[in-house]
């Protein structure tokens, strides 16, 4: 299991870091690994698209479309586990909620085979209300943008 000491500046998660940080679990986990974070500054994600994956069998049948809205909670599943390193919250039960989404684009279907490039990018960051713009890539090809802002959860400290 990958450790992730108080102290230690931590610059990429694996999936059982990122299950020590945020509460999400199939079939909700929405993201695979984070492969560059710069603690209060930004971070990206990755997200392995499956055919296996369950809004496959009901977002346009036959023709799987990854939904818009889930790859903006991928983006921020992202941001979440950023945050919560750049905290120092690993292991806390931690929970973040959206407050708002603006600005959101899609440009792109992403769907089975597909790889996710989630780049988040911190706008205002604070305690507990944190401000985030993300970009979602599949290849050179941008899937989706927003901007969103997020409520962190603290634990009881």
């Amino acid at each position: 299991m990958t450790s992730a000491p108080a102290t230690e500046v931590v610059t990429e998660a694996d999936i059982e870091l990122i299950q020590r940080v945020i509460p999400h679990r199939y079939p909700f986990l929405l993201v695979d690994r984070v492969t560059r974070i710069v603690p209060h500054e930004s971070a990206v994600g990755i997200k392995n698209v499956t055919f296996n994956e369950p809004h496959f069998q009901g977002h346009f049948p036959g023709t799987p479309v990854m939904p818009g809205v889930t790859i903006i909670e991928a983006m921020a599943q992202t941001a979440a586990v950023m945050a919560g390193l750049s905290l120092g919250k690993v292991d806390s039960q931690l929970l973040v909620y959206f407050m708002a989404i603006d600005s959101a684009k899609f440009r792109r279907k992403v769907g089975p085979g597909d790889v996710l490039e989630l780049h988040i990018t911190v706008k205002r960051s604070g305690k507990k209300v944190w401000k985030f713009a993300g970009v979602a890539m599949v290849g050179d090809e941008v899937a989706a943008e927003a901007e969103f802002t997020a409520m962190m959860d603290l634990p009881q400290e």
